[in-house]
């Protein structure tokens, strides 16, 4: 959903202190960008994201989960607030919440995430430290699309490798991911708001 000039309308999941959602927030400001971030919701009250998006001007929400029964309700919630925003494309930015289904097909093939592995290696939590104890050389980010299912487990739209260098830290390391993951994400956004991606099967085909 776009509006008036064609922006694509997008909506952003955070839990924590928001720094991928700063990268999107700096590329909706930049001239020709196909894609605005309109509103950033977050299941944390004091999450440092909502700030973020505040002194960006963008409307900030806090949806609290202990305010429903169950997560399948707290999801369609979320999804009630995205779509009143007429909403386009969803990404997770730090969201440290599981989506349901009930989520995920709402907005099937329009919600991404981005995590700081090279998938499919070391999905899930921890993912730098899972790098660090298998002893491996390179790491990196992946964004890609959620889907019903294991996390981290959707269609991969990019990816960027790092080295691991020695004697590096979880800190360390994600801290040289964190820079890829600030170039990826926006990359992604642009990609999708300019109709270029499309779905085939598990796989993500760049146009």
């Amino acid at each position: 959903m776009t509006r008036p000039g064609g922006r694509l309308r997008v909506g952003v999941l955070v839990s924590g202190r928001g720094s991928n959602l700063q990268a999107l927030l700096d590329a909706s400001s930049r001239p020709g960008y196909p894609a605005e971030v309109v509103v950033v919701i977050s299941d944390r009250e004091r999450a440092a994201a909502l700030d973020r998006a505040r002194t960006a001007g963008v409307e900030a929400l806090f949806v609290n989960a202990k305010d429903f029964g169950d997560r399948e309700s707290f999801d369609l919630a979320l999804v009630s607030e995205l779509n009143a925003r007429r909403v386009g494309l969803v990404c997770t930015a730090g969201f440290m919440r599981i989506l349901s289904s009930a989520f995920t097909r709402a907005f099937a093939g329009r919600a991404i995430n981005i995590h700081p592995s090279v998938l499919p290696a070391f999905p899930g939590l921890h993912a730098q430290r899972q790098a660090l104890d298998h002893g491996v050389k390179v790491s990196g980010a992946t964004v890609h699309f959620l889907s019903d299912g294991a996390v981290d487990t959707g269609p991969i739209i990019l990816q960027a490798t790092v080295p691991v260098e020695p004697g590096d830290t979880e800190e360390t390391l994600a801290a040289r991911i964190l820079v890829e993951e600030h170039r990826l994400y926006p990359e992604a956004v642009r990609l999708f708001a300019e109709g270029r991606l499309t779905i085939a099967g598990r796989r993500v085909i760049v146009r």
